[in-house]
């Protein structure tokens, strides 16, 4: 039995992670529930991608998961937001080989490879100790494996999305991104995501990729640590998010499109709210 597990398990994690579109109608729904509004067009987003590329003992390389921004990017760009890409060293964010393979990339993703503005943006992220957060309604952290080395402990992060949270804008993050808000603290000195409902890469779907004895923590466990709810889908790799007041979290890169939409949802109703004359 054991051997049949570890024959077939690997497989199995490979199959859930090959469907992108699994969970899809949840998402797609929530976008028509959320069409763009004009307003929307003046808010700005903050999108924070990794520079970091290499894995302790292994050749082959990680960095920014692809689809986890331009899932995120292709929402929110329709929908007429500006955003803007940085990283916490600035400059250059590498793209993690797998998101790269033809399992992932859909259409828009090849897309967004062949434009050469767009790989510009990636080639020179603004460096997040530069960034001024008064000028964003919203930060989103994208995921892949790079990020749980260098949005953990980075004072630069936890500067920007703390000031964007603490002027009302928004907080959302994906998959491996989720890092990034394990350090962050409300006004109160708490940590922000204590008490809140969050989801995240999750320990099962660490342990189906082979990866649970390579990053450097677990995710699931350090989001729990901080005081998180902490939420999955019964399923591994398959859609799912979780918006919990200005906080918006999504599993996994099968979740970045309903982060985005939820993420839009907020924008819409906060370029409302302040568009809307008091009587």
């Amino acid at each position: 039995m054991n051997l049949l597990l570890k024959t077939w398990m690997p497989l199995l994690a490979a199959a859930l992670f090959a469907l992108p579109l699994l969970g899809r109608t949840q998402t797609q729904s929530l976008e028509e529930a959320h069409m763009p509004s004009p307003a929307t067009a003046q808010q700005r987003v903050l999108i924070v991608v990794t520079n970091h590329a290499d894995y302790p003992g292994r050749q082959d390389k990680t960095g920014l998961w692809l689809t986890e921004l331009t899932h995120f990017w292709d929402v929110l760009h329709e929908a007429g937001i500006a955003m803007d890409i940085a990283s916490p060293n600035g400059g250059h964010s590498p793209l993690d080989e797998r998101s790269l393979g033809n399992f992932y990339l859909d259409d828009s993703a090849r897309a967004h490879l062949n434009d050469p503005a767009f790989m510009t943006q990636l080639a020179h992220t603004k460096r997040a100790a530069d960034v001024d957060p008064q000028a964003y309604a919203a930060i989103y952290f994208t995921g892949g494996h790079g990020t749980m080395w260098d949005f953990r402990d980075a004072p630069a992060l936890k500067r920007l999305a703390e000031a964007i949270s603490g002027q009302g804008g928004i907080v959302s993050a994906v998959c491996h991104g989720n890092a990034a808000l394990v350090q962050l603290q409300g006004p109160d000195g708490k940590p922000l995501i204590d008490g809140r409902r969050v989801t995240g890469f999750s320990n099962l779907e660490e342990r189906l990729l082979g990866m649970r004895d390579v990053v450097p923590f677990h995710l699931q466990d350090a989001m729990a640590g901080a005081g998180a709810k902490y939420e999955k889908a019964l399923l591994p790799f398959t859609s799912y998010a979780i918006t919990d007041g200005r906080l918006v979290t999504g599993q996994n890169p099968q979740s970045s499109r309903a982060v985005a939409t939820r993420v839009l949802a907020l924008l819409q109703a906060r370029s409302q709210a302040t568009s809307t004359p008091s009587s």
